[in-house]
């Protein structure tokens, strides 16, 4: 059965997508992912924790896509919903982060950020278990709007970047560049997992043909 190939993909996908937004918080101060800057933004206004805050804004997205275009919620959407945010949360916990101590360190502990994310969500979106709430709730506007989704993507994380800034979020160089750097390491991941899951689901294909 391919699932016994894609769940592991998955897991390990979402893991490493989670760890990448801790990296990646911990130099807050150089910049980091639109989503991110709403997060952090509504726990330093609101309280309760980073990781809470990306659990209710996905299961919000979750509710929007619902309306918008069913096709994109699944099984996958919600177990990507709901496990990010306390992983991110775990991470931060147990401070399993690096903890750079100057200028250059910082820029390296956020490109490890960005680079571990982008392999994550790579891996996780390839192994097709399903899109995750932000992918999914930007998918469905494309659909709707007939547009294409670099275009939804720019227009929507735009927008969530000047929310998560009028807040109080941390916004800098860096939450500028952040797509031109995870998009093309997010595009290998993605392709490489795609090619590893046909791999490694080819035998159990073959056996669930002889029997």
């Amino acid at each position: 059965m391919k699932l016994r190939v894609q769940i592991p993909f998955f897991i390990i996908g979402l893991i490493l997508f989670s760890y990448g937004i801790a990296v990646a918080i911990q130099v807050q101060h150089l910049g980091i992912h639109p989503w991110d800057v709403l997060n952090i933004a509504l726990f330093e206004k609101y309280g309760f924790t980073i990781g809470t805050w990306a659990v209710l804004v996905g299961l919000f997205l979750v509710v929007i896509s619902y309306f918008l275009d069913k096709r994109y919620i699944n099984i996958g959407t919600f177990l990507n919903a709901l496990s990010v945010g306390p992983l991110v949360d775990l991470f931060l916990y147990m401070n399993w982060t690096p903890h750079p101590s100057s200028l250059t360190s910082s820029i390296f502990v956020l490109i490890l950020g960005v680079v571990v994310m982008g392999v994550g969500g790579g891996m996780y979106s390839a192994a097709r278990i399903g899109a995750g709430p932000r992918d999914g709730f930007m998918l469905s506007i494309s659909d709707k709007l007939g547009t294409s989704i670099s275009r939804v993507r720019i227009v929507v994380e735009s927008l969530v970047l000047v929310l998560g800034w009028v807040l109080g979020g941390p916004v800098f160089i860096f939450t500028f560049i952040y797509t031109f750097i995870q998009s093309p390491i997010f595009q290998y991941a993605y392709h490489l997992t795609t090619k590893w899951v046909e791999i490694l689901s080819a035998p159990l294909k073959t056996k669930e043909k002889v029997s």
